[in-house]
């Protein structure tokens, strides 16, 4: 069999994975986040181990698989949350050059940096949820229904629960907001996690053309992500739908800034006798409390960088 009659084997195979959790995950079950979630790593595994042409199948066969299985709508949407971005990441991951041009090892080869890769995941969620936002019409109606079915829910499990017009009205006015910046956030963090678990496993299948980046060094966001960051906190002031986009903006971009406040973490306590307990303090009393998010996006907003992954000898540097 030819490199790429397997090549598309392999992405008509990964295209069928994705869509049968897509499709899974639609009806309800304790379940359904998780198969969403792992959507990507079929793409992700095809374009990192084996060609963009498998991964590019993979969207095809996959929309296709979902346009017929529910609706063309459905399939559309998966593709800019999911398929598409995850085709993208793997593309961007494969691409290398000679390290000497940027200012690596002689001799050495640059891999696209883990920072820049990053950065693309939140564009790529920007743009998705963008996207699939104007299609639905989301907006204060929207967002009045979600929130009535929500209250109703609540009602059901709890008949003493009866929420004011005023407190009803600023539910509502919350989640406006805030749905954007949550959803653009945790898909962040679900696109990167899935990135990371399926080089894991391409690596393990020997596959792997890109070299294991050492994530708490090398994942910083680059300046133009606070430019983002910083645009889209301009954006939010504004009503409407600018406003609504730059929650989304803060979302995606924001959560990478944490992301990189942790890695720093990881970084700086390296070798310390109390590392274990730093980290697993500070990851708890981040899902406790919150606040001390904060703390991690300003750590990450105070060491921007491209960090350079390089094959070869010589020291990693920052082009």
């Amino acid at each position: 069999m030819t490199q790429q009659s397997t090549s598309l084997l392999v992405g008509l195979l990964a295209g069928v994975s994705a869509a049968f959790l897509l499709v899974s995950a639609g009806s309800p079950s304790s379940l359904s986040f998780m198969l969403f979630a792992a959507a990507a790593l079929p793409i992700l595994i095809a374009g990192l181990g084996w060609s963009n042409l498998s991964s590019i199948v993979a969207v095809v066969c996959a929309m296709a698989v979902i346009g017929l299985a529910t609706t063309p709508q459905a399939a559309l949407v998966s593709a800019v949350t999911t398929l598409a971005p995850a085709a993208w990441i793997a593309h961007l991951s494969n691409l290398a050059r000679p390290a000497e041009e940027v200012g690596g090892p002689e001799g050495g080869v640059a891999w696209y940096p883990l920072s820049d890769i990053f950065i693309n995941i939140a564009f790529c969620v920007c743009i998705g949820l963008v996207a699939v936002g104007l299609a639905m019409g989301y907006g204060e109606d929207f967002v009045s229904e979600l929130v009535e079915i929500f209250v109703s829910t609540l009602k059901d499990s709890n008949a003493a629960y009866a929420p004011s017009a005023e407190g009803l009205a600023e539910m509502k006015q919350f989640f406006l907001y805030a749905l954007p910046a949550i959803q653009a956030a945790m898909w962040v963090l679900i696109l990167f996690a899935g990135w990371y678990i399926a080089s894991g496993i391409v690596r393990m299948s020997g596959r792997s053309k890109r070299p294991k980046d050492d994530i708490p060094s090398q994942l910083r966001m680059p300046h133009m992500g606070a430019i983002a960051l910083v645009v889209g906190v301009a954006m939010s002031f504004i009503d409407g739908g600018i406003g609504l986009i730059g929650w989304t903006i803060c979302g995606a971009f924001g959560v990478g800034f944490v992301v990189a406040g942790f890695a720093i973490a990881h970084h700086r306590t390296r070798g310390k006798p109390a590392r274990g307990l730093l980290l697993w303090t500070a990851y708890l009393s981040c899902i406790i409390f919150t606040v001390p998010l904060v703390f991690f996006l300003f750590l990450g907003l105070f060491d921007t960088a491209r960090t350079l992954t390089a094959t070869g000898s010589g020291p990693q540097s920052k082009p």
